[in-house]
C-alpha cells in the first residue's frame, strides 16, 4: 500500500479544526512555521489541541489574531480580556481577546516519537520555565539556534 500525503494551507484547514474543537473533539495536526522553535519543529512535530475552557499565563494556545490568520503560541500575558502571545521562536508578541482564543495545545508529538509530551507533565513545565525566563538573551540564543540548524542542512 503507498501512502499519499496532502498538505494544505492553515487559512483553509485552521477553520476546520476550530469547528471540530467546538463539537468537542481533539484535533491533532503537524505544525507548520517557526515560531514555537526551540521545542517545536515545522514539519516534524504534531500538537494535540483541545477546547479550553480557561487559559492561563504559559499556555500554549490556538487564537485567532486576525480574521482567518491563526497563531499557536505561548500566553505571556492576560489582562481583562486582552491576551499576550508569543511564540517560544518569536521577539514580538502579538494580541487577541479571550473569545479570541479557538483551543488549548494539551499535547505535543516531538522528534517523531509515538508517545506525546504532556503539557501538564514535568518535563514540558521545566523546559517551559526555562524558556520563559531566557526571555533578555532569547535573541542570542535564537541566532545561534538558527546558524546550527543552517549548517546541518
Amino acid at each position: 500500500m503507498q501512502i499519499q500525503s496532502k498538505q494544505f494551507n492553515n487559512a483553509q484547514l485552521i477553520p476546520h479544526f476550530v469547528e471540530l474543537l467546538n463539537q468537542g473533539h481533539t484535533v491533532t495536526f503537524k505544525l507548520r512555521g517557526f515560531s514555537m522553535r526551540p521545542f517545536l519543529e515545522d514539519g516534524r512535530d504534531c500538537a494535540i489541541l483541545s477546547k479550553h475552557t480557561t487559559v492561563h499565563r504559559g499556555d500554549a494556545v490556538l487564537a485567532e489574531i486576525s480574521p482567518g490568520r491563526y497563531v499557536l503560541h505561548r500566553i505571556v500575558n492576560i489582562d481583562g480580556d486582552k491576551v499576550t502571545l508569543r511564540g517560544d521562536g518569536n521577539l514580538n508578541t502579538e494580541q487577541c481577546s479571550l473569545a479570541d482564543i479557538r483551543g488549548i495545545a494539551t499535547a505535543f508529538y516531538r522528534k517523531g516519537r509515538s508517545t506525546p509530551d504532556y503539557t501538564s507533565g514535568r518535563k514540558w513545565r521545566i523546559y517551559s520555565a526555562i524558556w520563559t525566563r531566557l526571555l533578555p538573551i532569547r535573541r542570542y540564543l535564537l541566532f545561534m539556534l538558527w546558524k546550527v540548524h543552517i549548517k546541518s542542512v
